[in-house]
């Protein structure tokens, strides 16, 4: 699983706000049914006219409420004690996850971010920046100042 897919599902879950699974596995389409060589053809049914019947109309779909990420942030353990609105190192160790250099290099690698020296902070700052508008791509409701 990618880093920026670990940080989607310790946000959003089994299943993000679009409503599409992270693991990368697709719904299964329905099985045909199977026609034993054995069996005899169907014999045709005469056909009646059918009565006019009302076509049923499907409900709406209910759209997906966008996950607001900086509420799921908030309510985490140890978000008071870390700076993850501005430290890419501390949005990952309150998601426990990996944020080593070679875990964020990976991650700028991921999300194309190119700014400063590895592991510097302005790569440490655009790094942070990018993983916020990501989630709101992805379906996060993300504050403007924490993609800016």
């Amino acid at each position: 699983m990618s880093i920026f897919s670990a940080i989607k599902h310790a946000i959003f879950g089994d299943k993000g706000p679009l409503g599409g699974q992270f693991s990368g596995h697709k719904d299964q389409p329905a099985a045909a049914p199977v026609q034993h060589a054995n069996a005899a053809p169907a014999r045709p049914v005469p056909q009646q006219p059918a009565a006019p019947t009302a076509q049923p109309t499907a409900a709406p779909q209910a759209q997906p409420q966008p996950v607001d990420v900086e509420a799921v942030l908030s309510a985490r353990s140890g978000a008071d004690r870390l700076d993850w609105r501005h430290s890419i190192v501390d949005l990952l160790k309150l998601l426990e996850l990996d944020s080593s250099l070679a875990a964020r290099k990976e991650l700028a690698g991921e999300l194309s971010v190119h700014a400063g020296a590895d592991g510097s902070a302005e790569q440490n700052i655009a790094l942070q920046k990018a993983v916020m508008r990501a989630l709101a791509q992805n379906g996060g409701k993300v504050p403007a100042e924490l993609q800016d």
